[in-house]
């Protein structure tokens, strides 16, 4: 099993940044996916970037791509979704998941592992 725990987000406004953090613990893995999804308000569940653990290899939503950019850190496990030029759009729960294997999905379904999600906020 793995167990996800996502910190940062919060409120800012239109043109900010953030950056939010997934700790992953428990069973020791190298072959891994990790990925991020966001959910706004009365919309379905979408990808917006995840990266494979062991090649570094990374995938963007056509949304954020030239404004986020993701990253691992072996030594702690963890996970950070760097978010620049943030707009209201960006507005919603984000979760942190994670699958075995090197493929990137795009679909939650194949993701096995969740976090409790962190809500991310931004103002115009």
């Amino acid at each position: 099993q793995v167990q996800l725990t996502e910190s940062g987000g919060g409120s800012v406004r239109a043109g900010g940044s953030l950056r939010l953090s997934c700790a992953a613990s428990g069973r020791t893995f190298s072959n891994i996916v990790m990925g991020w999804f966001r959910q706004a308000p009365g919309k379905e569940r979408e990808f917006v970037a995840g990266i494979s653990w062991s090649s570094g290899d990374t995938l963007f939503a056509d949304s954020v791509k030239g404004r986020f950019s993701i990253s691992r850190d072996n030594a702690k496990n963890t996970m950070l979704l760097q978010m620049n030029s943030l707009s209201p759009e960006d507005t919603a729960i984000y979760s942190c998941a994670a699958r075995f294997g090197n493929f990137i999905a795009t679909t939650r379904n194949l993701y096995a592992f969740w976090g409790q999600g962190t809500q991310v906020t931004v103002s115009s």
